[in-house]
C-alpha cells in the first residue's frame, strides 16, 4: 500500500484525487461504488501493477478527496464521464481499461459507449450493462422501503445518515449490503434501522479498513454521493443507440442482493446483454457477495489479469 502515490489531478475545474501504482503504456482505471473510494481497489492496484500495468483508482467528484463541485444537485451521470475522459486527457492518456463496480459500472460502459476510441475493454462488478434512465432500477415493482427509493427521496436519507458519524454509516452500509438481501424498511424504519449493532464487520473487512473509508466520508459527507448515483439513478442520460464494442467482462457474485433487483437475473443469464455488449464474458462467482473485490479479492484479481492479458495489444 506505501508504493500507492497519491496526487490531486486538475480536471473540468475541480481537482480530483488520484492514486496511482505502476507504469507503463497499459493502463488500468478504477471507478468506484458508493460506499466506497480509491481505497476499495488496493488489492486490484497492486495486483495489475504487480502484472505490468499502470493502475489508476480516483475519488469521483463530490466524493473523498476530490473537490466537492459547486452545486451538486445539478450533477448527473454525464459528469462522472466527463471527469473520466477529462482525467485521461489531463494525464495524457489515449486509451485505457475501465473498471467499475456498482454505480461505477455506468460511466465504465457510458465512456465505451461515447468514447470508444479511448476505451481499450471494460470489466464491471455486480452491475450489468444498464444506462442511467427511467429503466434503470424498476423501484415500482420493489416495496415501498427499498433503499434506493427511500434515498432518492429529497432530505431522507440526510436524515437517516444524521442520526450517526460517517463511520457507523459506511459500516452499517457495508454489513447490511454484503447480505444477499436487498435492503428494504418498514414503513416505521429508515434504512439504518436495518442494521444489528451486534453484527460484527464482514470477516474480509477490518477496522482499520472502515478507518481509512471513515475518514475519506468525514471529509465528504454524503451529499454528493445521494445526488450521484441515487438521485440522478432516473434521469435519462441521452444515449439513444447504446453500443459498447470493446471486450467486456462482468463478474457477478452469485450471492449479490444486486441480483434479485426486477428483471436483472434473466437480463444477464438470458444473453439480452449481448445486443448492446456484443464482445461480452460472464463469470458468476459462488460465493460472491456485493464487494467481491475486497471479499475474494485473489481470485477476482486472476479474473482481471487474465482479460488484460487476453486483450493487451
Amino acid at each position: 500500500m506505501e508504493k500507492i502515490q497519491h496526487s490531486h489531478v486538475e480536471v473540468r475545474g475541480l481537482k480530483l484525487h488520484v492514486a496511482q501504482i505502476g507504469s507503463g503504456d497499459k493502463v488500468v482505471v478504477f471507478l468506484h461504488g458508493f460506499p466506497e473510494i480509491w481505497y476499495t481497489w488496493r488489492y486490484q492496484m497492486i495486483a495489475v501493477a504487480n502484472a505490468g500495468y499502470r493502475a489508476i483508482a480516483f475519488d469521483f467528484r463530490g466524493y473523498g478527496l476530490s473537490d466537492q463541485p459547486p452545486e451538486p444537485e445539478k450533477a448527473n451521470f454525464n459528469d462522472l464521464v466527463d471527469d473520466v475522459v477529462g482525467l485521461l486527457d489531463s494525464l495524457g492518456i489515449n486509451k485505457a481499461f475501465l473498471i467499475g463496480k456498482d454505480f461505477g459500472a455506468f460511466p465504465a460502459y457510458m465512456v465505451a459507449a461515447v468514447h470508444p476510441e479511448r476505451v481499450s475493454g471494460v470489466v464491471t462488478l455486480g452491475i450489468p450493462f444498464m444506462l442511467p434512465g427511467p429503466s434503470a432500477v424498476r423501484n415500482q415493482q420493489l416495496p415501498q422501503g427499498f433503499y434506493i427509493s427511500r434515498w432518492q427521496e429529497p432530505g431522507r436519507a440526510e436524515a437517516d445518515f444524521g442520526r450517526f458519524d460517517a463511520k457507523a454509516v459506511v459500516r452499517n452500509i457495508y454489513t447490511l449490503f454484503s447480505g444477499s438481501e436487498v435492503p428494504v424498511a418498514a414503513e416505521d424504519q429508515e434504512i439504518m434501522d436495518l442494521f444489528d449493532p451486534s453484527a460484527p464487520l464482514p470477516p474480509w473487512f477490518s477496522e482499520e479498513d472502515l478507518s481509512v473509508y471513515a475518514s475519506l466520508y468525514e471529509k465528504s459527507g454524503f451529499r454528493f454521493a445521494l445526488q450521484v448515483p441515487y438521485r440522478t439513478l432516473n434521469v435519462d442520460c441521452g444515449i439513444t443507440e447504446p453500443l459498447v464494442k470493446a471486450p467486456t467482462l462482468l463478474i457477478m457474485g452469485e450471492k449479490d442482493y444486486v441480483r434479485k433487483f426486477p428483471g436483472i437475473e434473466d437480463y444477464i443469464r438470458s444473453g439480452a446483454m449481448k445486443h448492446v455488449v456484443p464482445d461480452l464474458d460472464i463469470i458468476f462467482m459462488p460465493e460472491g457477495s456485493h464487494f467481491v473485490q475486497e471479499q475474494l479479492p485473489d481470485q477476482v484479481n486472476e479474473f482481471i489479469i487474465t482479460f488484460l492479458g487476453k486483450h493487451s495489444a
